[in-house]
């Protein structure tokens, strides 16, 4: 966390609002997003937990766009919930029309202001757009609407004539001014020279709704808010048209740790809301997310871990536990004894020195494998490691396996028995009971052996899951032992369990 005295330092050169309203346009724009689309109850799952989490507005949608936008938007309204609910429109009487008939009492309405949207999509002149906008701002406050007008393209307009119309809608009775980057084009530098040079101007609060083509959406709008923005449009994961929005995870939980600005939202809610909306979207957020990726509180270097164990905040800015997520020790090529012995301990499983070394040599070489080793794969290892026969008087020293279509299946298995090397092939019906029939025939006159009970299990998913082979076998005099193992090799696991039940027996026949 940042100390007290950077904050202060911070907060002297800013122009904070008293108040910063955080306006959620995740059904509405997040729904832009290609590929997406709601239903009304997946659409009021999401504004409940919008509502839960605390935000001052949620625009849940564009009423004029169709019946079934209008139809959602009651229900949502039906619900009765504490966010204020908006409703787009553009700057046409149907549309707001549309708004009221949603029975919506705040109208987030738009008309395009530079010169691309002004020659080419509306073919409007300067007049025209004034018109319109104060026509369509008056309408919506004559019935009793709460208006929120949005200058389309704004960060690409004149400047001259951004505040032109500013100025208009704003005698006409517009409650929100907001400033649309709707290609992302603005840097942190030009974001502060605009939102300043507004705040200068007008009087009427400023909201902010910027897009995030150049990945600067979060940054813009953090500047915007130090330069007297007095809301934030955002979405959760960051949702919405091409690249999305501010994400709203990413700005709260800023404001939050590096601001000192809490804005009275129930942080602990945030991984699982967005978990929900990546589910009910289909968009699913990289690893790497910030705030609530898979990856935002996972560790696997020795050294991370050796300092996430002593105190979190070594390589943690934020507690997971501030917005619901969990901390994650990844087990692979870069870890440390300490994190597996803390992974260990967690599962309540004791190992001396010896099997420990044994234990960490193996995740280290699935790691050098390319494998992710999870707690499950470690569990499986140790568990083999603490089953495993004392003493190996059989061991194997080569495996082959040759097979194909219409062929017979053959391994070729040359084990080491009381220091003495053996060879020999064998077929069977598959690649294992191959392998195992050669074992037999190897260990003659050493033992003989009934296998009795054979359990295959993958322990993770994916073409990589260790797999993890539990056997339990009989000798002629009557004993029976178990045998385990764990390995990437499906043949191999079953070889290296069956002859651990072997070895197990012969210490007990030689007892």
């Amino acid at each position: 966390m940042i100390t007290n005295d950077i904050e202060i330092l911070k907060k002297e050169d800013m122009n904070l609002s008293d108040k910063i309203y955080i306006f959620d346009t995740t059904l509405r724009d997040g729904e832009q997003t290609p590929g997406v689309a709601l239903t009304a109850d997946e659409k009021i799952q999401i504004a409940q937990k919008l509502n839960n989490l605390g935000v001052d507005k949620i625009e849940v949608g564009f009423p004029a766009a169709s019946l079934g936008e209008i139809e959602s938007a009651k229900r949502i309204k039906e619900r009765g919930l504490d966010s204020t609910l908006v409703g787009l429109a553009r700057s046409l009487k149907d549309d707001i029309d549309a708004v009221l008939d949603a029975d919506l009492e705040y109208v987030h309405t738009f008309i395009g202001t530079s010169p691309l949207h002004r020659n080419y999509k509306l073919r409007m002149d300067e007049n025209k757009i004034i018109e319109t906008s104060v026509s369509a701002v008056e309408y919506a406050k004559d019935h009793g609407l709460t208006v929120e007008f949005s200058a389309e393209d704004a960060t690409r307009t004149e400047r001259d004539f951004l505040f032109e119309v500013f100025g208009e809608v704003v005698s006409a009775g517009a409650d929100f001014l907001d400033v649309p980057d709707t290609v992302g084009v603005l840097t942190p530098i030009l974001t502060r020279e605009l939102i300043t040079d507004i705040k200068n101007n007008f009087t009427a609060p400023i909201s902010v709704h910027f897009h995030n083509d150049f990945g600067l959406a979060t940054a813009n709008t953090l500047t915007a808010i130090e330069c007297g923005a007095n809301q934030a449009h955002v979405t959760i994961n960051g949702l919405g048209e091409r690249t999305g929005n501010c994400s709203l995870e990413e700005l709260v939980m800023t404001l939050k740790s590096a601001y000192g600005i809490d804005l009275g939202l129930d942080t602990t809610r945030l991984y699982s809301l967005s978990n929900l909306v990546g589910r009910l979207t289909g968009v699913k957020m990289p690893v790497n997310k910030p705030i609530v990726g898979d990856n935002a509180f996972a560790h696997e270097s020795g050294i991370h871990v050796h300092g996430i164990l002593n105190n979190s905040s070594t390589y943690e800015p934020i507690s997971p536990e501030m917005v619901g997520h969990s901390r994650r020790i990844v087990l692979g090529k870069h870890t440390g004894a300490n994190a597996v012995k803390s992974k260990l301990k967690e599962n309540h499983i004791d190992l001396n020195d010896e099997q420990f070394c044994k234990v960490f040599d193996e995740i280290k070489s699935l790691g050098d494998s390319g494998k992710c080793v999870t707690d499950d794969d470690l569990i499986a290892i140790a568990i083999t490691e603490l089953s495993s026969a004392r003493e190996t008087p059989i061991i194997i020293k080569g495996l082959s396996i040759s097979m194909g279509a219409n062929v017979s299946p053959t391994a070729t298995v040359k084990l080491e028995i009381d220091g003495e090397e053996k060879e020999t092939a064998s077929t069977g019906v598959g690649p294992i009971d191959a392998a195992l029939n050669a074992i037999r025939q190897l260990v003659q006159g050493t033992m003989d052996i009934e296998l009795e009970e054979y359990n295959l299990e993958a322990i993770t998913g994916g073409t990589d899951a260790l797999a993890e082979v539990f056997v339990i076998s009989s000798d002629s005099l009557g004993n029976t032992s178990t045998g385990r193992s764990t390995n990437q090799d499906i043949v191999m696991a079953s070889i290296l369990a069956v002859l651990d039940s072997m070895n197990k027996l012969l210490l007990i026949q030689r007892a």
